[in-house]
């Protein structure tokens, strides 16, 4: 008998109408044991856009009752033992991302190539000898990996105009025997990785590619023996040079072709040029966010949230961000406008979300998302010594009236704008440090003790939300975003340090910053009580690519 008892995480999500559930690790191995297999239950969720399932090497098969979960945008079944995927998975038409990565499949349903919303696909780590025909129909694919398989050859649609957003193709570790000379129909081309498979040959068409940036060829053994030592070696640029080349010289076949061939020379420089030109300004347009995934960095944050919050601000997600320059000219006081404009715009002045940032070497772990009664809640904020939160609000509220006195009108900008959202609650949300030191009163204040300054280096974001989780996630992908763009300008703009007023020292030259642009985002967990994971951020629904000119590298 499944008793829903033994599946806490499922009557949660239904309860709490949830569009989220993970579950993970040993202790949810052990019910699919004993059970047989997944909670049916799992299968009546059909409000959930993001299930994963991963690391229980007890679950081989999902039952075809999945199809029920029309509503599911990413599907992540890694690191099981699943032998097979119902070929129903194809309906679920609102499916983007699908990683059925490390796991035991020896070929993959047909049911696939009918998602056409999916931009993302990781069959890596499996027994795959072939991909489905009709692959292209996925017409949105921006993302597969294939890498560590059995691979011979790729399907006979795959090199198709159709997949013209394809930007990364990773297949490592495979036999693939041949890359056609079609793949430079795949004009959004940027990664592409075959490392150690059996190719013989790269086609010279690759050189077409207008956008190729990175390639990985290094393992196979090629009967050009001079192009092989320039794949162990030698940069991307060297390679597609070298190939285009020896495409000009297969090309030059006899006098009575040499006016055509100088023709279409002229043809394909004339486009090239074209492509290239268009592809610097898109360079030059560029903003690249980098993410480091959790288990990559021993030394990565994990928040606890106290099951106290449900009634109060349950929502939650946070990161780290790296990269991002505050020491040149304006840059700090760019980005702290850049988020009151974000407070006052999309959270609605902090009604449906709160934006508080911290200096990460002020931080002392571990961190707690807990909740506090007014007169216990003391937090030193920004500006201030430290008070309980009834004194904070006694003190903002007391500024506010002799602010409209001196002005000598009713509405008057301050803090005290935000008063109103608290009005009512007996229990304040808080986060809290390692020491118990409250470093963030939301939607009212952050602290003094972790402000962020012109010499911060590692950020610590965090978004709270009594609306939803995908609000908190909206509003941290719109944060990042405009990171981004902030970091992008002054790089690009020479200011000295300090030029703002911010700085504590002598002004320095800008070209002491670093000013690369690139931001790097780690990824946090947040957890339950128990330690049971509740959200990451970001995953890899989040910072989609339907954020302009933002490359997200993960």
């Amino acid at each position: 008998m499944d008793d829903m008892e033994n599946w806490p995480e499922i009557e949660k999500a239904a309860t709490g109408k949830r569009r989220e559930l993970v579950l993970q690790g040993l202790a949810v191995d052990e019910r699919i044991s004993s059970n047989g297999g997944l909670s049916p239950a799992i299968y009546s969720l059909t409000l959930l856009n993001y299930l994963e399932v991963s690391q229980c090497p007890s679950l081989t098969e999902i039952h075809e009752d999945i199809q029920r979960l029309t509503n599911l945008q990413s599907l992540i079944l890694c690191r099981n033992k699943l032998a097979s995927v119902p070929n129903v998975v194809g309906k679920l038409k609102s499916l983007k991302v699908l990683d059925l990565s490390a796991n035991n499949l020896g070929v993959l349903p047909e049911g696939i190539t009918e998602l056409k919303e999916l931009t993302t696909l990781n069959v890596s780590c499996n027994n795959l000898e072939l991909l489905p025909e009709g692959l292209s129909k996925c017409t949105k694919l921006s993302y597969i990996n294939i890498s560590k398989n059995r691979i011979t050859d790729f399907p006979s649609d795959f090199y198709s105009e159709r997949l013209d957003l394809l930007s990364t193709l990773v297949a490592y570790d495979n036999s693939i025997e041949k890359l056609s000379g079609d793949v430079q129909k795949l004009a959004a081309i940027k990664v592409l990785d075959l490392s150690n498979n059996k190719l013989s040959d790269i086609p010279f068409a690759l050189s077409d590619c207008p956008k190729l940036k990175e390639i990985n060829f290094k393992g196979n053994k090629l009967n050009d023996k001079r192009l092989e030592k320039m794949v162990n070696g030698c940069q991307t640029k060297s390679i597609l040079d070298y190939l285009r080349a020896k495409g000009r010289q297969g090309d030059d076949g006899g006098d009575a072709d040499k006016g055509r061939n100088a023709d279409k020379g002229k043809r394909q420089q004339r486009k090239k040029k074209v492509a290239d030109e268009q592809d610097e300004v898109e360079e030059l347009n560029k903003m690249v966010v980098r993410v480091l995934h959790f288990s990559d960095a021993p030394e990565a944050l994990t928040v606890k949230v106290s099951a106290e919050m449900k009634d109060v601000r349950p929502y939650l997600v946070c990161c780290t961000v790296r990269g991002m320059n505050l020491k040149s000219g304006n840059a700090l006081k760019r980005f702290l406008v850049a988020q009151t404009k974000l407070h006052d715009d999309l959270c609605d002045r902090r009604t449906i979300a709160t934006i508080a940032t911290h200096d990460v070497q002020l931080l002392k772990a571990p961190l707690t998302y807990d909740v506090k009664p007014p007169t216990e809640l003391k937090i030193a904020s920004l500006g201030r010594k430290e008070m309980t939160a009834v004194e904070l609000i006694r003190h903002i509220q007391l500024e506010a009236d002799e602010l409209r006195k001196q002005k000598k009108r009713q509405n008057v900008t301050g803090l005290h704008k935000y008063l109103q959202i608290l009005k009512g609650k007996a229990l304040y949300p808080c986060l809290v440090d390692g020491e118990g030191h409250v470093i963030s009163f939301p939607p009212i204040t952050n602290s003094e003790k972790t402000k962020i300054r012109k010499t911060t280096k590692e950020l610590f974001l965090e978004v709270t939300s009594a609306a939803s989780l995908q609000t908190c996630k909206d509003v941290m992908d719109a944060l990042i975003a405009k990171m981004a763009e902030l970091n992008k300008f002054t790089a690009e703009h020479k200011e000295e340090a300090g030029s703002d007023g911010e700085g504590d020292g002598p002004q320095e030259p800008a070209a002491s910053c670093e000013s690369s642009g690139e931001l790097i985002v780690q990824q946090v967990r947040t957890v339950d009580q128990d330690g049971n994971l509740k959200v990451v951020y970001p995953s890899k629904t989040d910072l989609s690519n339907e954020i302009g000119n933002l490359t997200v590298i993960w």
